[in-house]
């Protein structure tokens, strides 16, 4: 088991469209997080992974975000995605574990089992409810994450940090909990540790440049 030390792990994704989203922009972020000691990164994409893992040694969670008609899964959707995830070089592979279906037959457990027997690589399970939670525990998670809390039919109306989320998981769960999504300043990162996460996954606030501008556009008036 990977140990994050309670630290912070920086996600450096951008949007396809942007000036960033390429192998080599990625990788400096990622270069760059890890000299101010970040613990971790986590990365989308195999081109951007393997990018990454010539630049730094940390732990990398790995996914690849694929947009499958008819289905609302889209982190790690199918078990050809987390192959392609590992091969590029991810020490852990982040997958969606919400309650949603899948596209094609599998279900998050069997690729769980299958990431582990096949690929020999460690699995982030996604959740958005402690039910999903409890789901990807008892499937065979190492770690599980925050991270799809409000970003489901189910929690849609609520807003990331899921504080409440973390909480339980923290209490109930034997695995490492990890609060992602909605950090957005130090002293969030701060609370998710103090409440008991074992990291804390930081994006759009430390390498979300397109997202921030925007913010900052609209808050100006352009």
């Amino acid at each position: 088991m990977i140990n994050f030390t309670k630290g912070l792990i920086v996600s450096c994704q951008a949007p396809v469209d942007s000036p960033l989203h390429h192998p080599m922009v990625i990788a400096a972020m990622a270069e760059a997080a890890v000299n101010q000691g970040a613990v971790g990164v986590r990365i989308d994409t195999p081109a951007h992974i393997s990018a990454v893992r010539e630049r730094v040694k940390v732990p990398i969670i790995g996914l690849w975000k694929q947009v499958i008609p008819g289905s609302d899964v889209y982190i790690t959707p199918q078990y050809h995605h987390a192959v392609a995830v590992a091969e590029a070089g991810a020490d852990i592979i982040a997958i969606d574990s919400t309650l949603r279906s899948r596209p094609g037959d599998e279900t998050f457990g069997e690729i769980i089992a299958r990431i582990h027997g096949d690929l020999g690589k460690l699995v982030m399970a996604d959740v958005d409810t402690m039910e999903a939670a409890i789901a990807a525990a008892e499937a065979g998670a190492d770690m599980i994450g925050t991270t799809l809390f409000g970003y489901t039919g189910e929690t849609k109306h609520l807003t990331p940090p899921g504080w409440d989320l973390l909480s339980q998981m923290v209490a109930n769960l034997q695995v490492p909990s990890i609060c992602e999504g909605g950090v957005a300043t130090p002293e969030m990162a701060r609370k998710a540790l103090d409440l008991g996460a074992a990291a804390v996954v930081v994006g759009t606030a430390i390498t979300g440049i397109d997202l921030l501008v925007q913010g900052y556009q609209r808050a100006i008036g352009f």
